[in-house]
């Protein structure tokens, strides 16, 4: 195998005005600018406009991911204010038995003044109705990559997701440079969330609307979903000069038996919205040809390492794969497919799940500003420069892009 090439970062960034930050969205989702790119032709629209943009007969994939409250503030005896940020469940280890849990579960955690937290418990105050709930916290560990914090409280019919939803803040990204506010509870949220467990927004599913879902659904485009549990690693620049040596974060993600079955018997490319999306459909296809492949992995420890996809035979076709997991789960009475994924896509990909993309504006030097240019080649400049010059909000509240290598065309192979 010949050696990667490396990928300069300094190529991939631009200057990004403080001003074209979208630091709080729009009053109405779907008022959004909409950037189209089809085959290296840029236009400017509406995004409510766009269930008269989508052809009839698109499949379009969106990613149901729940963001959950992450965000607590605890207080030492001496009154010090200790910031939790719970980022994915410790013990007990899956997002539904730890939102569940009555009167203690471990988080893993990033903590802000740890510095300041030398031992010992600290404490959060709420109430639930008339009754006052005292929550305390207890280090237990460092990993590198967090602490593991074990909560606790005495009212056994209150679990860990009502101590969120009551105490907890939207984990807003860090470059809104502002405090979470009671708005963005709602609005830091697509209309289609189902499952808790993101501490991160799938922002392009941000500008939909339930209006616009039942549009395109009269439309004949009715909606597959998958869930990717967005981390804190979205956020992480690329340091490195070269963006292959950067580490890749590792996320969980969840697909239903029956989103399985229903692709293999049309095994066709989606219009994805946001580029978590992406990466759940490209893993799930390098998964299938891992088991193409001879493997035969554990359901408890099923996933996808960084750069494992350039090891592995990519001439396996779409449907093969689709099949090839769905034997699997068969195989192994597996209702839903839960696995992880570390796959970076860069510059050079080659894209066997997704012909065409709806996405917000990112930040420059980026893993999804990777991404993109992957999906799109050198043009990303050229739809990047035209979004700065006509003065497009970006990043999480911002503004939205439809992106189409091949057209419409390639959109609905």
């Amino acid at each position: 195998m010949s050696q990667p090439r490396r990928i300069e970062i300094d190529r991939y960034r631009y200057s990004l005005p403080e001003e074209l930050i979208a630091r709080y969205p729009l009053p109405l989702r779907d008022q959004s600018g909409l950037l189209i790119y089809d085959r290296g032709v840029i236009e400017k629209r509406t995004f409510t406009e766009l269930p008269e943009i989508i052809p009839a007969g698109t499949r379009l994939a969106f990613n149901k991911t729940k963001v959950i409250q992450a965000r607590l503030y605890f207080r030492k005896p001496t009154g010090a204010r200790i910031e939790i940020f719970c980022l994915e469940p410790f013990h007990p280890a899956d997002y539904e038995r730890a939102f569940r849990a009555t009167g203690t579960c471990s988080w893993k955690c990033l903590v802000g003044n740890a510095r300041k937290w030398k031992g010992g418990p600290v404490y959060l105050s709420l109430k639930r109705g008339d009754k006052e709930l005292t929550v305390s916290a207890l280090m237990k560990g460092n990993s590198g990559e967090g602490f593991t914090i074990q909560f606790s409280w005495d009212a056994r019919d209150v679990t860990f997701g009502d101590i969120l939803q009551l105490a907890g803040q939207t984990p807003i990204p860090p470059y809104l440079q502002r405090e979470a506010e009671e708005s963005d509870r709602e609005r830091y949220q697509t209309v289609y969330s189902r499952d808790p467990g993101s501490v991160a927004a799938p922002t392009a599913g941000l500008h939909f609307t339930g209006e616009m879902i039942r549009r395109l659904e009269q439309k004949g485009i009715r909606p597959s979903h998958v869930t990717l549990h967005v981390g804190t690693g979205t956020f992480v620049p690329v340091k490195e000069k070269d963006a292959r040596e950067h580490h890749m974060h590792t996320e969980l993600v969840i697909v239903t038996g029956s989103f399985l079955e229903e692709w293999a018997s049309h095994a066709e490319p989606f219009l994805a919205v946001g580029t978590t999306t992406v990466r759940s459909l490209e893993s799930l296809y390098w998964l299938g040809v891992k088991i193409l492949n001879g493997e035969e992995p554990d359901p408890a420890f099923i996933g996808l390492k960084q750069w494992e996809d350039e090891s592995l035979p990519g001439n396996h076709s779409l449907e093969a794969s689709l099949r090839s997991l769905l034997g699997y789960c068969r195989q192994h009475g597996l209702k839903e497919l839960v696995f992880t994924t570390q796959l970076m896509v860069v510059p050079g990909y080659r894209f066997r799940t997704v012909s065409g993309l709806i996405t917000n504006f990112h930040m420059p030097g980026s893993t999804l500003l990777l991404l993109i240019a992957a999906f799109i080649g050198e043009d990303w400049r050229k739809v990047y420069d035209f979004a700065l010059a006509d003065r497009f909000r970006f990043l999480s509240y911002g503004d939205s892009s439809l992106l189409l290598p091949g057209g419409w065309s390639g959109a609905q192979q």
